[in-house]
């Protein structure tokens, strides 16, 4: 195919990328069916890709295999020679097709998620760059509940599988339960796709023309964990006044956590915070009860 883009930084391969976590079927078969019928995602100014990111685990219907894939593109990973860990070989494989220095990189990429959290339809940076603040502004725009989390440290080396560009995000639906789909959010996440995809077409074109806009996005600040025993068991759950309420404001003194005592656990911050991913049953193991964010308007 012939793809002729007409700016210079233009985009030429985007990648769409589900199943980096083998019990999350909303991006499963969305690279399935985009697999079956490409015309779907073809578009005449770049070439897209797709990718079942982590097919072992996908076959038993677990997360992952050995460990998180989207945890192991740190370069310590990256450069192990020879590991067993499954993971890591098609982290390794992954980066050697696509990645920066490879000879077919990408320069965009969409991860799809989807989570237990009621997380809508959530675009996930880890680069707050001029492109990922316009195509967040024109999708905002189109899908007036879509939700802008930011997940930046500079401190940090990102070892997620968006480290492969610059350009582009993770798409987190939910809820929805592992191993399962929703119809309505599998419709919605494929909308977004073709909006994103939509949009790539006219900005290889030089057909978009930029704006002064505002953006409210939903800045990380920290996880916090369950109460816990002494022993590092359970001590309580979510309370079932937050329960489901994520991007919803969580005020000083408003319940967090109800103990299998009766206790209840208040928020004790000086200022408001907006939770999400809360009680999202895939981070029980990373003892994650919820991410705490800020929520910011910026300029586009």
């Amino acid at each position: 195919m012939n793809f002729t883009p007409q700016t210079a930084d233009a985009i030429r391969r985007v990648a769409i990328v589900g199943g980096t976590h083998g019990n999350e079927w909303t991006g499963i078969y969305l690279i399935k069916k985009f697999e079956r019928s490409p015309k779907l995602v073809t578009r005449s100014t770049f070439e897209t890709l797709t990718l079942l990111a982590n097919p072992r685990a996908f076959e038993i219907n677990k997360r992952y295999v050995d460990r998180d894939l989207n945890r192991c593109f740190r370069r310590e990973h990256l450069e192990q020679s020879n590991s067993e860990i499954y993971e890591i070989q098609r982290a390794q494989w992954i980066v050697e097709r696509w990645g920066k220095q490879g000879q077919g990189k990408i320069d965009a990429i969409f991860d799809f998620h989807s989570s237990t959290a009621h997380m809508g339809v959530t675009l996930i940076w880890v680069k707050n760059n001029s492109f990922n603040r316009q195509i967040a502004a024109h999708l905002k725009g189109i899908f007036p509940d879509l939700n802008i989390y930011s997940w930046i440290d500079p401190e940090r080396e990102n070892p997620s599988m968006k480290s492969l560009c610059d350009r582009g995000f993770s798409i987190e639906v939910g809820p929805v339960a592992p191993g399962m789909l929703d119809a309505a959010l599998f419709e919605k996440a494929e909308q977004v796709i073709h909006a994103v995809l939509d949009y790539i077409e006219r900005y290889n074109r030089g057909e978009l023309i930029g704006g002064d806009r505002t953006l409210t996005i939903y800045q990380f600040l920290r996880v916090v964990d369950y109460p816990r025993t002494e022993t590092g068991e359970l001590a309580g759950m979510i309370h079932p006044q937050l329960q489901g309420r994520d991007y919803q404001q969580l005020n000083p003194g408003d319940p967090m956590f109800l103990k299998f005592d009766g206790t209840t656990i208040y928020y004790d911050g000086e200022t408001p915070v907006w939770p999400i991913f809360i009680n999202e049953v895939a981070y029980y193991e990373k003892a994650i009860a919820m991410v705490l964010t800020r929520r910011e308007a910026i300029a586009v």
